[in-house]
């Protein structure tokens, strides 16, 4: 799931790694912007936690990591790293949270010196950070506003209110240059995280098209791409030329049909502008693959500070960001204005979001 999967609210090993575990599902930057009180047990030395002579890392992710989105990118940047460093995976994806706690302590009995939980829904497995299990390990977790922090868990948040206003407002310069006024959004499940998104996309819609509407469709799953479809097709049979496919393995099949459709996209965390099939029209990027890689790249050098939250802001630090794939005009700059704004603080989502919502 997303909204930052991300927060309360958004993620096939290179064969020079050394692999072990599974592979499928199964089984299978910038300074900080602020910081939680804490930091790292002096006694155990990053990046060869558990001093064994060698540096596991264990991924455990609540979706599918073979997604080509969200999900995917948090385990692509962990093999594309390791694969530099002569590191080790494990991976596994699909972890259902009941089941989290149980699921990280079985990667701890397999030696790895950093647990890495692909999305906040996951949390419910930071317990066992304290745990003699796991008393040789330290753990990565993308934070939700209500994620409490661990003495050995570094939390790494942003603002998703900031993406997707931005998101919106990139919508709504595609749409005003095109007279649309109609728009939709497409997610799984109904919980406050989509509604919240849904929200704040509309309200950066009605920034540059004031009085645009907007049809929220929620399928129930966000990896159903059957489910995707038919919601696609019943909110183009409704006019909509701008959709959002707010989804996880279900993506691209909605925007294959929004493609089909002549309704324009966007995507959920990660950069597809250089996608042909299918063709996304604008990027809303927020993927956790990103803000990981950043943190394995501070593992590496043993400054990895557990305990803390790591802060991402638009507008200020690489990610979260948007953009427009095929730029006319000055939709661009406009775009970038308003990103700055908000980096800077002149614009304050959270209000714009109630104002506008």
């Amino acid at each position: 799931m997303l909204w930052h999967r991300r927060a309360a609210t958004g993620l096939a090993l290179a064969g020079a790694l050394a692999l072990s575990g599974c592979a499928d599902n199964a089984a299978t930057a910038s300074k900080p912007t602020s910081a939680a009180k804490g930091g790292s047990d002096s006694a155990l030395k990053e990046p060869d936690v558990n001093g064994d002579g060698k540096v596991v890392v264990g991924v455990l992710s609540p979706g599918d990591i073979n997604d080509h989105g969200y999900y995917q990118s948090f385990v692509d940047s962990a093999e594309a790293f390791a694969k530099e460093k002569g590191w080790t995976i494990i991976k596994r994806g699909s972890v259902p949270p009941s089941d989290a706690l149980t699921a990280a302590r079985a990667m701890c009995q397999q030696n790895v010196d950093l647990v890495a939980l692909g999305a906040s829904e996951l949390k419910t497995a930071t317990p066992a950070s304290e745990e003699p299990v796991c008393s040789k390990t330290v753990w990565y977790l993308p934070s939700s506003s209500d994620t409490d922090v661990h003495p050995r868990v570094l939390l790494s948040a942003d603002d998703p209110n900031q993406s997707l206003l931005a998101a919106g407002y990139a919508a709504g310069l595609k749409m005003k240059a095109a007279g649309y006024t109609k728009a939709g959004f497409i997610t799984g499940n109904k919980a406050d995280f989509s509604v919240n998104a849904a929200t704040a996309f509309l309200a950066g819609i009605r920034e540059v098209v004031p009085k645009a509407t907007m049809t929220s469709t929620y399928t129930g799953d966000f990896n159903d791409s059957a489910k995707a479809k038919e919601a696609t097709q019943a909110q183009i049979s409704q006019g909509i030329k701008v959709i959002y496919p707010y989804l996880g393995g279900a993506t691209d099949a909605a925007a294959q049909m929004a493609n089909e459709g002549g309704a324009l996209t966007l995507t959920p965390g990660t950069d597809r502008c250089d996608s042909t099939s299918p063709k996304y029209d604008i990027s809303v990027i927020f993927s956790p693959g990103d803000y990981f890689r950043a943190a394995l790249e501070e593992f590496a050098k043993d400054n990895l500070k557990m305990g803390t939250t790591r802060v991402w802001k638009l507008g200020v630090d690489p990610y979260p960001t948007v953009k427009i794939c095929r730029p006319e005009g000055d939709e661009a700059k406009q775009l970038d204005q308003f990103m700055n704004k908000i980096g800077t603080d002149k614009i304050d989502p959270a209000a714009e979001v109630k104002r506008l919502g």
